[in-house]
């Protein structure tokens, strides 16, 4: 590539990025109804934190089409929210049907989705798969989000008559299932090693764990490929990012969220949630110990071939973490103002 095209690549980086960070200037305070919306349609913290992703990526890119902004931008991000998720579920359908057509089991949804322990607080909204997707849909705008008609009828792109079909359908469905089996921890011997690496702040042990094709994600920010862009951009961040959140002279993360942390490299540890593995980093602070970060690691052989840091999501740590009966602090949802 010559180097005038590798310029305007760069420039053209560097404005997508820009009109990126503008449109999160507008929309992200409606990010925490957002991800509620989606933890209520998914049943999963991990789903939940993707279809947000995805739903802030679609929005971002439809805007760049309109000729003026959506009149009501919650009920215009529940709907591409909504669409998404739908289209998530005819695809499942139509995988199981043609599954079926060449003599596979018949795999039901629900067994694709992890079962969800029922706290208190979300007893009174927790939708059930047994409902269609509309029908989910639908009961969670009217019942938890108190949505009228009309709004509803708008974030689903349909009528108030099919939304008011889809409640009394929906309302007539909601009946507890029974508790699944959690799965059988995966990749626990390699989550393991990370572990070990990490807190002996090995930079080296930790990249070789890495496959030179991973792909490694800062859940929401940034997005880097092999084992050396890891080493050179994601890992130092995960060991010693401490150092400047509990430096008062940093112009990142707000100072309200990280007054009282410690310099001190974070310790990992590894804790099974629903039945998966997963890595807490717990960060020292003046009033003790809390999770600020979140791993999750997808493995092929014995190395990883994904990597999800969740840091700058904080709508996901606190779910995770109030599931797990465990402290938390959250970073915000960026790392610049």
């Amino acid at each position: 590539m010559s180097t005038s095209s590798t310029d305007s690549l760069g420039e053209l980086s560097g404005t997508v990025k820009g009109s990126w960070h503008q449109f999160l200037d507008v929309y992200e305070p409606l990010r925490p109804e957002l991800y509620r919306y989606c933890r209520y349609l998914t049943r999963s913290p991990w789903d939940a934190e993707d279809l947000t992703q995805d739903t802030l990526a679609r929005a971002f890119s439809t805007l760049a089409r309109m000729v003026e902004g959506p009149p009501n931008p919650k009920a215009w991000l529940f709907r591409m929210a909504s669409n998404l998720w739908i289209d998530q579920m005819r695809r499942r359908r139509e995988l199981a049907f043609s599954e079926r057509l060449e003599g596979e089991p018949a795999i039901p949804h629900e067994l694709h989705e992890p079962h969800e322990p029922r706290a208190a607080r979300e007893a009174a909204g927790t939708l059930l798969v047994r409902l269609s997707p509309q029908e989910r849909a639908a009961v969670v705008l009217k019942d938890v989000f108190e949505l009228t008609l009309e709004e509803i009828a708008e974030a689903l792109s349909t009528t108030t008559g099919t939304v008011k079909t889809a409640l009394h359908r929906g309302r007539g469905k909601l009946v507890e299932p029974e508790p699944e089996k959690a799965a059988e921890p995966a990749a626990a011997a390699v989550l393991d090693a990370f572990c070990d690496a990490f807190n002996a702040r090995d930079l080296d042990r930790l990249t070789a764990l890495m496959l030179d094709t991973s792909t490694i994600d800062v859940v929401g920010v940034t997005t880097e490929y092999g084992a050396k862009s890891a080493r050179i951009r994601i890992l130092p961040g995960m060991l010693f990012g401490s150092e400047k959140l509990a430096d008062p002279t940093w112009t990142g993360i707000d100072w309200s969220l990280r007054k009282g942390s410690h310099p001190t490299p974070p310790r990992a540890e590894v804790r099974i949630y629903r039945g998966e593995p997963l890595l807490l980093s717990w960060y020292q602070h003046d009033d003790g110990e809390a999770v600020r970060a979140i791993t999750r690691i997808a493995v092929e052989g014995d190395r990883i071939a994904h990597l999800q840091n969740y840091f700058y999501t904080p709508d996901f740590i606190a779910d995770v973490c109030r599931e797990l009966g465990v402290p938390f602090r959250i970073n915000g949802y960026r790392y610049w103002k």
